[in-house]
Order: C-alpha cells, then structure tokens, then sequence
C-alpha cells in the first residue's frame, strides 16, 4: 500500500463579529482542489519529500499557491491518519493539520478560495444568543433514538457532549459533538444524505472541529485572539471577537475587569472617530508575555 503525507492549513480569523475559515473548492470526483466547487474543503496538499526541506514550509507553499495568503502565526494542530479517510484505493494518506490565526484580507479575484463563517459548518456551537432551540430539537431527538432504553456509556456520552438532562453546556467539547454526530449519522459526511450544517470535503469538518476546540481552550490561557484583531481596537471590539471564537456571551463588566487588570490591554490615549458615543482605542500590551506565565483573556459567562 502506498503511503502518501498530505499538509492541511486551517485558517481562521474573525470578522465582523464572525468566526471565518478560508476554504478552497473540492471535488469529490477527482479527490482534489476543483476549478468549480461542489464541496469546500481546506487548503492542503502533498509533501514533497524531495524539495520541502520543512513540513511548516510545504504547508506555507501550498497555502500561498491556493489562497494567494502569506500566513503568520502557525501551529501544528494533530495528524490525521484513519485508514481510508480520503477513499483512494491502494492509499493510505496521513495528512497533517496546522493552524493558523490571521487578519482576515481580500483573496485575490485569480484565486477560487473564500472565506466562509465557521458556524456554517459547525452550527451547534454558537451559543451566542442562546441555546439554538430548534437544532439542539433535532439532535436531541436524533440522540434519544441512538442511546436506546439500556446504554448507560451512551447516556453519559450524550449528556457530557452535549449538556444534556441538566449537564453544562462545555465549549472546548467540539471535536467529541461532530464525532458523535457522524456516529449517529446526523452529517452528511457519515451518511451521504442531507445532514446538519455544511459538509465539507475529506475529513475536513472533523479537522476544523478540532481546531476550534483548540482555539477555545487556548482563549483561556494564551493571548492568540489579539493575533486575529487589527494594531489598535476597542474592549466591545475585543469582547465580540472573543464571543465569536468561544460560542458564548460573556459577562461585560467581569471580562473588561479581567482583561485590564491581568495586563494584556493598554490605552492608546486615542478615541474611535464614529457617530455616536467614541470609545477608547486600545493596544496589545506584549509585556504581559515576560510577566504572566498564561495571559489569557479568560471567559467570564453570563
């Protein structure tokens, strides 16, 4: 059998007060990036093992070659290696996924790939406004026929996923709800019929999945959202961003006390040039980075 290594690049950004994954269109007919898509999928691309001297190169080749994007910050994300994941007879393909955080630009009017918002593909996880009634319906329905009247290990697993029967609501549990969702044949990906939220090509959602469960719990610890905000911006600007990311709101009083007193912001001495009432602009402050050994933003809910 042959063994081929893939590279996948998992772009994010907020925008708008929206999470966006660059995608690139895929068909499903020839296994590959199309010219016309009838799928998404992600970035990615064979190693050259003769002419990549790093897999952190090869990936920043096929990203520019694709999306026309230089990236910046870049993080190897997991390895994704399950036999027959990308259905080539005779192939098994490892692909290995990198994230990336960017400030969202223009993708060149040459270039087939777009942004497209991360909720598209992933509609359970946006908490934002509330439980969303009428899916959480759908999947709770779709649980209750799978779990049976005897499974207490399903029970559980249901519960835990997805804050069931008076359990909490987890956001970093992204990756275990697709996972279970494709068990239970609720995406298209698992059954090849109409399912819950976009799919996408390959393995691809699942890659994604796990990339924002990443980007969530890193939101705790880590200063990776100001890598996806511009050089000066206001607490709402940074606030809705991190909403964005986290799928929940969080408490505006207690997230502003947070993030000025650990450090991480500092006034610019400017205000935002708006009609209506102007806001203070404010800066990274990367000091934070020598002084706190986890300089997260921290999520206070509601």
């Amino acid at each position: 059998m042959e063994v081929r290594v893939g590279l996948n690049a998992l772009i994010l950004a907020v925008t708008r007060d929206e999470p966006r994954v660059m995608t690139v269109p895929w068909s499903p007919e020839t296994q590959a990036i199309a010219s016309s898509a009838t799928m998404t999928a992600l970035p990615f691309g064979d190693l050259d093992a003769e002419g990549d001297r790093t897999l952190e190169l090869a990936l920043r080749r096929w990203v520019r070659q694709q999306t026309g994007l230089e990236l910046g910050y870049v993080e190897q994300l997991y390895s994704f290696g399950d036999r027959a994941r990308d259905r080539v007879e005779g192939v098994r393909m490892i692909s290995i996924a990198y994230l990336a955080l960017v400030r969202e630009a223009v993708v060149p009017p040459q270039i087939s790939a777009s942004w497209r918002n991360v909720y598209d593909f992933l509609p359970w996880e946006d908490w934002r406004r509330g439980p969303p009634e009428a899916l959480n319906l759908q999947i709770s329905q779709a649980l209750e026929t799978w779990r049976g009247s005897e499974s207490s290990a399903r029970n559980l697993r249901s519960q835990l996923a997805f804050g069931l029967d008076g359990s909490s609501w987890d956001g970093e549990r992204v990756l275990e709800r697709y996972e279970l969702l494709y068990e239970v044949g609720q995406v298209q990906e698992a059954s090849g019929q109409s399912g819950l939220g976009l799919p996408m090509g390959l393995d691809h959602r699942r890659m994604l999945a796990t990339a924002l469960a990443r980007i969530r719990g890193k939101l705790r610890y880590r200063p990776v959202i100001f890598e996806m905000l511009p050089e000066e911006f206001t607490l709402l600007h940074l606030q809705k961003a991190v909403e964005a990311l986290a799928g929940v709101p969080v408490h505006k009083q207690n997230f502003r006390r947070l993030v000025e007193q650990g450090g991480l912001v500092e006034g610019t001495g400017q205000l935002t040039r708006s009609i209506g009432r102007p806001a203070e602009l404010f800066r990274f402050r990367r000091d934070v980075l020598r002084e706190r050994p986890a300089p997260g933003v921290g999520l206070p809910r509601l």
